[in-house]
């Protein structure tokens, strides 16, 4: 087994030759192949082309190399057009800061049955005096970035709840098609990462018209992983088992709380009265490419536990379905 397999179970390693086409006898070979096509893109400054880090964006792309030096080169692409969102990519950001304390995103500790980490939004809580919409993509793009780092999340992957409960047509009116584009560009077409599923639930009808604007933007394969459930959770249920999920979804788990992936970043010495000492700089973009307290939140969910309706079958079937 070569190093680049190291602290895999065996399970994962077999799911990978299985679902990945991932074959350790040609690794580096494959992975060299990836490399080689650097030179066809002297437009884009790749920062980094190490044997861990190619492999993810191989592992995301099922071993297609095309597709996978497709990513790579969109990965970095996407960073030299947005630099304002990467000059200070890191947790001692204020903005990226902020966001992860308000729970953006949030991070469950438990994975789903299949292995897949779970990251959770509860839409209400964005204030948007506090948090800018870009700085909410940039704190869930570092987030990735720490998770991705795990070479058993390349392989199982994502899962992605959204609670829209309480979700204001405010809120909603600062969506832009703009900004909505870039988280699009920046999750789907720009990061090695593999979600299994993006699930809505408590979704008002104005969600479902944003569903319609950003539509032509996912390609088919996203598409087809995104679930809207409404206010019934039963199709929720049948795609993640009950037991991987907090009280605020019907799951048997205490209710989340919002700061577990915020000290989780920021190291165990901080709380809301000191700055903390931990930074996690995720990669930079080259530099010549050209405190008030923060509160703690909660889900502001409306379906408290135990009272989830479980009749409405309009409601309870996904809009779309896995493939």
């Amino acid at each position: 087994m070569t190093h680049l397999h190291a602290g895999l179970s065996s399970e994962t390693t077999e799911k990978a030759r299985l679902e990945l086409n991932e074959n350790p006898d040609t690794l580096h070979q494959d992975i060299q192949q990836v490399r080689d096509m650097i030179v066809t893109r002297p437009d884009i400054g790749f920062l980094r082309t190490d044997d861990d880090f190619i492999l993810r964006f191989l592992r995301a792309r099922k071993f297609d190399q095309v597709e996978t030096f497709r990513l790579l080169a969109q990965y970095f692409q996407f960073r030299q057009q947005n630099l304002d969102m990467f000059q200070s990519f890191k947790v001692d950001d204020p903005g990226i800061k902020r966001a992860l304390m308000d729970g953006f995103p949030g991070v469950l500790e438990t994975p789903d049955q299949q292995g897949r980490k779970i990251l959770i939004l509860f839409a209400s809580n964005w204030d948007q005096s506090r948090n800018s919409f870009t700085d909410i993509l940039r704190a869930i793009l570092l987030s990735l970035e720490v998770l991705i780092e795990n070479p058993e999340l390349q392989i199982n992957g994502f899962i992605l709840i959204i609670d829209w409960s309480n979700f204001s047509f405010k809120q909603a009116s600062k969506l832009t098609p703009n900004i909505l584009k870039l988280a699009i560009e920046g999750l789907q077409d720009s990061f090695p990462a593999r979600f299994g599923g993006i699930h809505f639930v408590n979704q008002p009808w104005y969600i479902h018209a944003m569903y319609t604007i950003i539509k032509p933007f996912l390609k088919d394969k996203t598409r087809k992983r995104i679930f809207l459930h409404g206010n019934n959770l039963n199709s929720l249920h049948q795609l993640i088992q009950p037991e991987c999920l907090p009280s605020e979804f019907g799951g048997t788990l205490p209710p989340y709380d919002m700061g577990i992936w915020a000290r989780t970043l920021l190291g165990p010495d901080y709380n809301d009265e000191t700055e903390y000492t931990l930074t996690y700089d995720a990669l930079h973009v080259r530099e010549n490419c050209g405190g008030d307290k923060d509160l703690m939140k909660r889900s502001q969910s409306a379906v408290e536990p135990g009272t989830l309706r479980q009749t409405d079958r309009e409601t309870s079937t996904p809009l779309l379905a896995l493939d």
